[in-house]
């Protein structure tokens, strides 16, 4: 059995070229999200699953780097992470083939080198790295402001 079970659920409705659907979340953060083809490949309004993998994985590698940084004695006042997920075309279909992290960090006993070992240690360890290993190449930037 799990430690932590998290739910969400899609609808849809029609083909894929013309069909449109929702997602929501448990927590009901998202309820009834719009999202179809447009949204997924012609920057529509709406979100997609790109997308939303770019921000689960942005929200657990700033989560998991605070805990890094904290647990080796730095006071962490900010942590900004952009993540950018990129697709190809893989025979029929798509493939995410790339997540791309940029974080900034404002943080207090810290110095670059520190930061980025801190930075790749987050990047191997957040359980949305985990699940992408092996299939996605992710890479990250550390700034320090």
């Amino acid at each position: 059995m799990a430690d932590i079970a998290r739910k969400a659920t899609a609808h849809w409705e029609g083909d894929l070229k013309h069909g449109k659907g929702t997602v929501s979340t448990e927590s009901g953060v998202l309820d009834g999200a719009q999202y179809s083809f447009g949204t997924r490949f012609e920057n529509g309004k709406g979100t997609n699953p790109e997308e939303l993998l770019a921000s689960a994985h942005a929200g657990c590698f700033t989560m998991q780097l605070s805990a890094l940084l904290a647990n080796h004695g730095h006071t962490v006042e900010s942590l900004d992470t952009q993540a950018t997920c990129e697709m190809v075309k893989d025979g029929a279909g798509f493939k995410v083939s790339a997540m791309k992290l940029v974080v900034r960090g404002k943080v207090t006993g810290s110095d670059q080198t520190d930061f980025e070992e801190h930075v790749r240690q987050a990047a191997d360890m957040c359980p949305m790295s985990q699940v992408m290993k092996g299939n996605v190449e992710i890479t990250h930037e550390a700034i320090l402001e």
